[in-house]
């Protein structure tokens, strides 16, 4: 590898053509970039203390990687972004000049195009000092030669092009000092020699300016860099390049590392970080069924499940049934349920699933996430409950064992029941909850042919919110909602059996109920299904808000439904805990069979199961593992007493009296860091708030 320090104007004008690889992104600088450039420049040419202004490297091998040619095109690793931006800087400030006198006399457009943007004795592609990749390169290409665009033109190259021309056309006075700035740029040039140099590794090492390479970046370049270029072309036009067109230029750069994620959930049964989606790639793709597969199997799978993606998360579901219910799942914004989903539209796409079946399961995940939101459930954990679903499903009886699944969720991680959801709805306030045009839309037009269009109407208080003021309540609510006005108006304003749709929010204000009823388009005229029966009400008080909220909570039970399920079809899908009659029973563990220490731990194990529904217990050869997600408390029993250990970190524990000892340093049975010891039964209650502690933290950690 050799680098040297160079002025980028002198590496355009002496270098035959910079060629970028198709595996590597597309143009994806934006007007921010630019413009942070621009600063630079203008900061540069404007003084002549500043003799160079570094703006990252250039990297390259001559092309092909596998044969070498005088003169060769440069096939650029590191450095698209700056070359392609100084590139559309360079051909904005040639059209901007055009007849004109030119700012310096090396700076005028024949010789600006001529050094820097052309080949001028070269034909065909060879012609042009820079070729992009795909829908960039027919962009710059048609830029370049100044005739018509493409038919889908690059947006960044369009965008950026124009950003330029707008900053030079308002600042011809400083052209001068643009064009010194420009010949200041620096860049490290790093010529790569292919026998000695690992561009991937050097790829992966290299740390740019401007916008950072994203992991599905990384992980383009990992597959196809190593590639034999016929391979690597042929992969390329028949898989990634088809992904990207489906995402579109804007979705692949905010989507794809997200997809990439989901992918390997699937695939690899573990959930990456988004910032170690590239690490967690490298691991499944070296898996010896994996590789052994091939690397056109693999991309195969990739570019097969990103149409699925396309088609749940961007809105590209050709079914119109289907179509509206993942765009009903999105505005849930519940990204975590993607694993899943992946996993049943794979098989939906491959026959195993009906169309009605897949419906049904998009609606009975969209019904669990929504009914958990109302029911404020909190969402730790999620992400691991959607991941682990589609392994334990049992495919001969597919949508049954999905239901089940959700059905047979525990504890925090539960599907609550009609009358949990029903009680929370009610009483909820809904006017702040995040999708209240989503849930007003469902309620609207669930089961209705002649959709309405929410988006035409505003949310109503019937009971006026009155800028959440009391003292701006008007006097006839006062005597609409009777003596306790104030405490019902304070409870009731937001909730459901108050809240409707209507296109005359702004007439209806703060008026009387009366008159919002007879208004010409109020509730007693409108053809909305929410504001049937409102009329109907004499007055509107507590009473008659909590008659229409029970209303619409019974229709809500049917909009986001529970999956119905006999116990004998949930008990046959029920898992069987692992208790004596397993691998290990309590007899034999030693000290067991000693009546005291038999007593403690009977006693202990009644109180730890009793903490949660979702606790089990496992015995094992050395220890009893008490688990929720996973272990929080191992029990050893010992000579007089047990020894308890808990899987939290020692400076996380709550332990007024001291007893707790730090094993954080020391190897042993168990799972944690935490020691404690008990002895006798008084002791227990002391313990088990203890216990509570690590259980707690597990049910509460993690994240979506």
């Amino acid at each position: 590898m050799k680098a040297s320090e160079a002025k980028l104007l002198e590496i355009l004008r002496k270098s035959p053509q910079f060629v970028i690889p198709i595996y590597q992104r597309t143009y994806s600088w934006t007007p921010k970039e630019c413009q942070q450039l621009w600063d630079d420049i203008l900061r540069a040419g404007g003084s002549e203390a500043i003799t160079g202004h570094f703006i990252g490297s250039v990297v390259y091998v001559e092309k092909g990687l596998y044969s070498i040619a005088a003169q060769s095109p440069l096939l650029v690793i590191d450095g698209q972004q700056r070359l392609t931006t100084v590139t559309l800087l360079i051909a904005a400030l040639a059209e901007v000049i055009g007849e004109g006198e030119p700012p310096l006399e090396d700076f005028t457009p024949r010789k600006l195009r001529n050094y820097y943007l052309l080949n001028p004795e070269e034909e065909g592609e060879r012609h042009y000092k820079l070729i992009l990749s795909q829908t960039d390169k027919a962009s710059l290409i048609a830029l370049l030669q100044q005739g018509p665009r493409p038919e889908r033109p690059s947006l960044r190259i369009e965008e950026n092009y124009r950003h330029f021309v707008d900053l030079l056309m308002a600042n011809t006075e400083r052209l001068a000092q643009v064009c010194q700035g420009i010949a200041k740029l620096m860049v490290v040039d790093v010529s790569l020699d292919r026998e000695q140099d690992n561009p991937q590794l050097i790829f992966e090492s290299m740390n740019s300016t401007g916008r950072e390479l994203t992991q599905a970046d990384l992980i383009r370049n990992y597959i196809l860099m190593g590639l034999e270029p016929e391979l690597q072309t042929r992969l390329y036009n028949l898989f990634w390049y088809p992904m990207e067109q489906a995402f579109g230029q804007e979705a692949y750069t905010t989507h794809f590392d997200a997809f990439m994620r989901h992918w390997l959930t699937v695939r690899s049964g573990e959930i990456p970080r988004m910032s170690e989606v590239y690490t967690a790639f490298k691991a499944y793709q070296r898996a010896p069924q994996v590789s052994g597969a091939g690397v056109e199997a693999l991309v195969a799978d990739l570019h097969a499940h990103a149409g699925y993606y396309c088609a749940m998360a961007l809105g590209k579901e050709p079914d119109h049934e289907l179509a509206r219910a993942f765009h009903d799942l999105r505005e849930l914004k519940v990204d975590v349920a993607y694993p899943l989903l992946l996993e049943l539209y794979h098989d939906y796409a491959s026959g195993q699933l009906s169309q009605v079946e897949m419906l049904t399961a998009v609606r009975l995940i969209e019904s669990y996430v929504f009914r958990r939101a109302i029911c404020a459930l909190p969402t730790n954990s999620m992400n691991k409950s959607f991941a682990q679903m589609g392994r334990a499903l049992d495919k001969a009886h597919y949508l049954e064992s999905l239901q089940a699944a959700f059905m047979l969720l525990p504890s925090y991680r539960r599907f609550p029941r009609d009358e949990e959801f029903m009680r929370e709805f009610k009483q909820k306030d809904i006017y702040n909850f995040r999708s209240r045009s989503y849930w007003l839309r469902r309620l609207e037009n669930d089961d209705r042919k002649e959709r309405v269009s929410v988006d035409e109407y505003t949310i109503e208080h019937i009971l006026p919110q009155c800028d959440n003021n009391p003292l701006k309540v008007p006097e006839a609510w006062h005597q609409e909602l009777g003596d306790a006005w104030e405490r019902d108006w304070e409870a009731l304003r937001h909730t459901l059996g108050n809240l409707t749709l209507t296109a005359y929010n702004s007439e209806m204000s703060n008026r009387s109920f009366a008159e919002k009823c007879a208004h010409e388009g109020g509730f007693a005229h409108s053809p909305l299904r929410l504001n049937q029966g409102i009329a109907k009400e004499t007055r509107w008080d507590a009473e008659a808000i909590r008659r229409r909220a029970e209303r619409l909570a019974r229709r809500a039970i049917e909009v986001w439904r529970l999956p119905h399920l006999t116990p004998a079809q949930l008990e046959a899908y029920r898992p069987s805990l692992r208790k004596e009659g397993g691998d290990y029973s309590l007899e034999g563990h030693r000290y067991m069979d000693r009546p005291h220490v038999r007593a403690l731990f009977e006693a202990f194990r009644q109180a730890v199961l009793a903490l949660d529904p979702v606790v089990t217990e496992e015995i094992l050869k050395l220890y009893i593992a008490f688990k929720a997600e996973t272990n929080f408390v191992d029990v050893e029993p010992q000579a007089r007493r047990l020894r308890l250990t808990l899987n939290m970190p020692f400076p996380d524990i709550d332990d007024p009296k001291g007893i707790c000892l730090d094993f954080t340093q020391t190897r042993g049975w168990g799972n944690g860091d935490i020691k404690l010891y008990l002895s006798e039964l008084d002791e227990l209650p002391y313990a088990l708030g203890l216990v509570r502690q690590a259980l707690e933290r597990q049910m509460g950690a993690g994240s979506e």
